[in-house]
């Protein structure tokens, strides 16, 4: 018995559907699972919901051969795995403290564990079979690679281009109050992460928050809290908005078209809290800043071309049942026959009258600016150099947009500035969880999740977990056990690990990225003042899918 409650505490319960484990020995683990007292459950399920479980591993059984695969749970090196995995993720969540980059020990413990598992089924003579089951988990991993890979290219583009500060220069320059600006960015926030990754969107909204709020604290604190709910909440209804909804959908348990039935659960999820936190908004206008900042050569079209990459993607498969990573690759090709294009012809090449209309309006803009900043005539002094200064200025912004507009773009630049250290910490993880579900830990924790309570509650504890580790991997862990439920359960998990990671600045990318961007300005403790609400928030969402998606839970 107590041996038992030990391997459940080492396994962290890492929630993965498996159907290797030994039939004997999952029929004793079984029956001694049925006597655990409800705290140890309890325990157990906390545990399995808090640690991560990155694999898409799964159905290996079939693909490994009739012979079933050998059960490690209770052997030397099952633990000895699983205090690889602790101890590399725990270095990975104390990056900002090591300075180590998290990708470091995670695909170094991911290495250790296969080479492990590898040297106990040679000992055995079964090579065939750990070999099948690593190559299992690898084409999962290249599956999301290749994914984030086009995403990411697109991004990096697109802000090469300056089209994300095009859009915080136009908020600058309009004139806005503080109560206005807070729902203006949390309304950005919501609608462009459910198409960019909600670290760039909340960056964004930081850089225009803190131009405009630099003398108000208040108003930046509640901003930035309004910002990290609005990304998470935006992310969750889309299939591209989130690592969560993208897994999902890449695993094809929701088809795409549904995941917009969660747009109004997750706007209700922005709007509570946030509706709360407006009352503390001061009244006050900011000191606009005016700046003139043109969008470079070919901003425009990047952005249709990332529009029609996604429609590219859901088209395979809806339509010709390929994964949508195939569609996301064909779609590179689009911005790379553009990179040539941009390469190879001149900028007055295929020239419109609308090039000249938007060259006369920032010229426009441009030249009043001069005019304000440079008077003639101040307090009774007349400055007879200030013609001269407006001229100099303005071929001063005649050169730089012109060096702005023939600036080379290649689009195997914006690959190589991928955030490949994220990208391999998901392989670490990925592959490390794959080995950890062929050695057979995880079935227990998975029937406590589906079996031994209500979805419901299961979904939710997902989400509440979902706070403290990345919703990324939650969701991942989810998909690993593939419960047997209904589809307005899984939609409920969708929407419950996307948004469960705001009520903590520490639950995602978005409240970490602008910790670090504030400086001080917004912490976590300022965020936990507004856990209440945002829990509130949390718990209206869920309400706001039950009673408008009720038809998905009828099996």
């Amino acid at each position: 018995m107590d041996s038992y409650i030990v391997f459940c505490l080492f396994s962290f319960a890492l929630l993965s559907h498996s159907n290797l484990l030994n039939r004997c020995c999952r029929n004793r683990r079984t029956k001694a699972a049925t006597r655990l007292s409800p705290l140890c459950k309890a325990l157990l399920t906390a545990l399995g919901l808090l640690l991560p479980a990155l694999s898409f591993a799964v159905d290996q059984a079939g693909e490994t051969g009739a012979d079933p695969s050998l059960n490690l749970t209770h052997h030397w090196s099952g633990y000895l795995i699983v205090l690889l995995f602790a101890i590399a993720y725990v270095l990975a969540m104390l990056e900002e403290v090591t300075d180590l980059r998290k990708s470091k020990p995670m695909v170094f413990a991911a290495s250790l564990i296969w080479v492990i598992i590898a040297g106990i089924y040679a000992h055995g003579d079964m090579t065939a079979q750990a070999g099948t089951a690593f190559r299992t988990t690898l084409e999962a991993y290249a599956e999301l690679f290749l994914f984030i890979l086009v995403s990411m290219s697109y991004l990096n583009a697109m802000e090469d281009r300056g089209v994300f500060e095009r859009l915080r220069v136009w908020l600058l320059n309009k004139g806005f109050n503080y109560r206005q600006l807070f729902w203006i960015t949390g309304f950005l926030s919501f609608f462009i992460s459910s198409a960019c990754n909600n670290l760039t969107t909340a960056l964004l909204m930081g850089s225009v928050i803190l131009a405009l709020g630099k003398n108000n604290q208040r108003f930046v604190s509640l901003s930035c809290v309004n910002v990290v709910v609005a990304t998470n909440a935006g992310g969750s209804f889309s299939p591209f908005g989130d690592i969560t909804t993208l897994l999902v959908w890449q695993k094809g348990v929701v088809p795409f078209g549904d995941f917009f039935s969660l747009l109004i659960p997750a706007l209700v999820n922005f709007i509570v809290p946030a509706t709360l936190m407006y009352f503390w908004i001061p009244k006050a206008c900011p000191v606009p800043i005016e700046e003139s900042q043109p969008m470079k050569r070919g901003g425009i079209v990047i952005i249709v071309l990332f529009i029609l990459t996604i429609i590219t993607s859901a088209c395979f498969e809806n339509f010709l049942h390929l994964p949508p990573t195939a569609g996301m690759m064909m779609g590179l090709t689009y911005l790379k026959f553009f990179s040539y294009y941009l390469q190879k012809f001149p900028p007055g090449f295929l020239h419109t009258a609308l090039d000249s209309a938007r060259y006369e309006s920032e010229k426009q803009v441009e030249m009043d600016l001069a005019i304000k900043d440079l008077t003639v005539v101040k307090d009774g002094y007349i400055d007879y150099f200030g013609p001269m200064k407006i001229m100099n200025r303005m071929e001063k912004w005649e050169h730089d947009r012109e060096e702005q507009l023939n600036e080379p773009f290649d689009v195997f630049t914006k690959v190589a500035n991928l955030e490949w250290d994220t990208l391999l910490f998901f392989y670490g993880v990925m592959v490390a969880v794959g080995g950890l579900s062929f050695i057979g830990y995880l079935e227990l924790t998975s029937q406590y999740l589906y079996t031994g309570m209500d979805p419901t509650i299961a979904n939710i504890l997902v989400g509440l977990a979902s706070a403290f580790v990345d919703n990324g991997t939650i969701m991942l862990a989810v998909l690993t056990m593939s419960p047997d439920i209904s589809q307005g359960q899984w939609l409920l998990v969708t929407l419950t690990a996307g948004v469960g990671g705001s009520m903590l600045a520490v639950g995602s990318a978005a409240g970490v990225g602008l910790m670090g961007q504030t400086k001080g300005l917004y912490t976590f403790t300022s965020h936990l003042k507004w856990t209440p609400a945002i829990v509130l928030g949390f718990f209206a969402s869920i309400g706001a899918h039950f009673l408008i998606n009720g038809r998905y839970f009828i099996e």
